[in-house]
């Protein structure tokens, strides 16, 4: 791993963070020519940028048409985003596949532990029909991570699902069963099965498959589904190369070198007091060799102990299927 990307997953504190920041600014201002050109049209001199708050945000509808890469490398993953029948979707071309499966695994551990501790069960059946979903690759980082040959993908295979539940749970094993929320709430609905005393994590998105709901109705039903007491949630894009977490109630906690910011939703410049609602820019720092300042069309919260919340989205963004209720 590059000297850079060991500064990055070394971030402690926010003056280790807002350095680490700076530098990666520098050098995407710097190597990044859609980045580049981004910010001589609003017409900031990276030179003069010494603050967090300085930096300009990319705005996240830019990877759909542009080729958004340091140093014209060479790419290593390219993922795209799910979108909808006939819209364009983004696309992340990823330079070091090692620094994503640091960020994934790392990022995890932080709020979990070891991958290896657990046996991943997956529901997510509209992205294994692509070969380019970074939720799927993220998903196998982590079930590769610890080598349950229990683990895997389900796909509509309820029964099979529920069998390896009652199995792993009799066993004594620790389990996570991971799925967007339509998967969630059709295994839920087809008798679910006895999750309690362990990790039921939803992705978010509907993808047009049910009408969308609030996340505390997504959250009841999914909890009387599975007999557990707290829902888990997991907010990640195609864009980004990490995720936050939440264990419950919406609200999400970053790892050390990621971060978000709430800007006021009519003035990009302006940024919002916490507790605010606002539209939320991301500073992801795994992001090196693309962009790590992104601005996206996701309406959100920031509280005081660093932890926020989604509530929406813009009215005109494209729905995303990665991340979203509205609340």
């Amino acid at each position: 791993m590059e000297e850079l990307a060991k500064k990055i997953f070394a971030v402690s504190g926010d003056n280790d963070f807002t350095a680490a920041a700076l530098e990666v600014f520098r050098y995407q201002a710097a190597s990044n020519p859609v980045y580049k050109r981004w910010i001589s049209e609003l017409g900031v001199d990276p030179a003069a940028v010494n603050k967090l708050h300085d930096i300009p945000f990319m705005p996240v509808s830019l990877f759909r048409d542009h080729r958004v890469i340091c140093d014209n490398r060479e790419a290593e993953l390219s993922f795209s985003s799910s979108g909808t029948t006939g819209m364009k979707r983004s696309t992340h071309l990823v330079a070091d596949a090692g620094i994503y499966r640091y960020s994934c695994t790392r990022g995890f551990s932080k709020f979990y532990g070891p991958a290896e501790d657990y046996h991943i069960l997956a529901l997510l059946p509209s992205y294994l029909e692509r070969k380019d979903s970074s939720l799927v690759y993220m998903a196998e980082a982590l079930m590769n991570e610890g080598g349950s040959r229990r683990g895997g993908f389900y796909l509509n295979d309820y029964d099979a699902l529920r069998r390896s539940v009652e199995q792993l749970q009799a066993e004594g094993k620790k389990i996570i069963l991971l799925g967007v929320s339509f998967a969630l709430l059709d295994f839920a609905g087809q008798g679910g099965a006895d999750l309690g005393g362990q990790v039921v994590m939803e992705t978010g998105g509907m993808k047009g498959r049910k009408k969308e709901i609030t996340r505390e109705e997504l959250h009841g039903r999914l909890k009387a589904g599975f007999n557990t007491d707290a829902v888990h949630s997991e907010y990640g894009m195609t864009e980004l190369l990490s995720q936050a977490y939440s264990k419950g109630e919406g609200l999400f906690s970053c790892p050390s070198w990621m971060r978000v910011l709430i800007r006021d939703p009519h003035d990009p410049f302006t940024y919002a007091d916490t507790g605010v609602t606002g539209a939320i820019n991301i500073i992801d720092l795994a992001n090196i060799y693309s962009c790590s300042f992104i601005a996206t069309s996701d309406l959100g919260r920031l509280y005081k102990d660093g932890r926020f919340e989604v509530s929406g989205r813009f009215d005109n963004s494209d729905i995303r299927g990665c991340s979203l209720l509205v609340v």
